[in-house]
């Protein structure tokens, strides 16, 4: 945000209903960010003890103007004898917070090693599946086996928005994508492990049937004609095939068949409706659509996270089983990983995870032009009672100053963290 927007006044001339901003170290201050509205009189009264002479404040952004020059200080709330230990307390806070950030920190690093190694055992199923598919098959199986035993062994699974880091392999992040989310769906539906698994199995798998279909048409920006689209449309036809060659379980080789049919029986290759889509392919078919939705071909025509659910919701909520469809927009929160947000106190940031037991309070990537971006504030809601998530923006409307900092995904890769890794102590 550009400097001349603000004007700088003396502290007594504070106000209830003033956008301020603190010109400290965030350490220095026990405030959740160096920007903010004055809502009552106890930040007053924590503004004045920082023993600042000015502060600098947005006109635009407040509700009222600054106290006039020459008058009394807007009233502050009696001496508490105990506001002291409260503001040690509020720091010693904000010292934790910093810590859990290291740790959140920590955690997403850890996540993006996953990702790849995930990322490579899916590359060489895809490539050996004809050759070798009984070791094809064991190695997806080890995978998914891993991610089942990271994912069950806590009651909460936090959801990181991530950068896939290998270009021209989308193919294969998008199969991980789909067998990451539908497993997260499974575990919150209440699934057993046994089908969690298959569901998981069925995700790297689902598409494998595009290895039959020419790479001309995979990888084809521009919209397809009515002869390539029917050729695309046979990868679940050819898919089946494939998977009864590995000698996959029945069940899998029908969903793979199944993973483009919809409820309301307008999908394909067979016009199936309701129940006689098996279970496995109408869970899937929501987080292959919703990954289809944020990752075209063409990032520029890529939806984002919060535009992907409100359409599937809004627009093609008769394609899919209402009861996961619900359950997904549950553990992935109103404002899924990688959407940008406005928060209300007027900050901007990015959305980089979602504890799918708190899906309502992700943690959020602050843009402050003053912190550095690779020393970035994340903020976890569930920490903030005071601030929420105002509204969704399309990066289209970020400055590019923001925009830069923030880094909106133009592929948006999920991958999966226990959520008692990164929780505080004792939460």
């Amino acid at each position: 945000m550009a400097t001349e927007e603000y004007e700088t006044i003396s502290i007594d001339r504070l106000c209830v209903g003033l956008y301020v901003r603190l010109d400290l170290s965030w350490l220095d201050h026990p405030f959740p960010t160096n920007t903010f509205k004055i809502r009552d009189s106890k930040q007053l009264a924590t503004l004045r003890r920082l023993g600042l002479k000015e502060i600098r404040y947005i006109p635009a952004k407040s509700d009222c103007p600054p106290q006039a020059p020459g008058m009394p200080p807007a009233a502050t709330p009696p001496a508490d004898p105990q506001e002291d230990a409260q503001q040690q307390a509020l720091q010693e806070a904000k010292k934790a917070r910093i810590a859990r950030l290291e740790r959140q920190r920590a955690a997403v690093i850890e996540c993006e090693k996953r990702l790849l190694e995930a990322a490579s055992v899916v590359k060489e199923v895809n490539h050996n599946i004809y050759s070798s598919p009984k070791e094809s098959i064991a190695a997806a199986e080890a995978l998914i086996g891993q991610m089942a035993d990271s994912m069950l062994q806590n009651k909460d699974v936090a959801i990181h928005a991530l950068n896939d880091k290998v270009a021209g392999e989308e193919v294969y992040f998008h199969s991980l994508n789909v067998s990451v989310l539908s497993m997260i769906l499974a575990k919150e539906s209440g699934k057993p492990r046994e089908f969690i698994e298959q569901i998981g199995m069925f995700g790297l798998l689902h598409d494998i049937g595009k290895l039959e279909i020419p790479d001309r048409i995979i990888k084809k920006i521009e919209p397809l004609n009515q002869a390539e689209l029917h050729f695309l449309q046979e990868h679940s036809a050819y898919g089946e095939q494939i998977a009864r060659k590995a000698g996959l379980p029945e069940e899998i080789c029908i969903a793979i068949r199944q993973h483009h049919e919809h409820m309301d029986g307008s999908g394909y290759p067979d016009g199936l409706s309701g129940e006689r889509i098996r279970e496995l392919a109408r869970m899937l078919a929501i987080p292959n659509i919703y990954d289809n939705h944020c990752n075209h071909i063409n990032p520029l025509t890529s939806l984002t996270p919060f535009e992907a659910l409100s359409q599937m919701f809004s627009k093609q909520r008769p394609h899919f089983d209402p009861v996961p469809l619900n359950q997904f927009i549950r553990c992935m929160g109103v404002y899924p990983p990688g959407t940008i947000v406005r928060l209300s106190n007027e900050t901007v940031g990015l959305v980089v995870s979602v504890n799918t037991s708190k899906a309502l309070k992700p943690s959020i990537m602050i843009y402050d032009a003053e912190i550095p971006k690779d020393e970035a504030i994340i903020l976890d809601l569930a920490d903030e009672p005071d601030i929420n998530i105002s509204k969704s923006i399309p990066p289209a409307q970020l400055s590019r100053e923001i925009y830069d900092y923030l880094s909106p995904r133009k592929r948006v890769t999920y991958y999966f963290d226990d959520a008692a890794k990164t929780a505080k102590p004792n939460s």
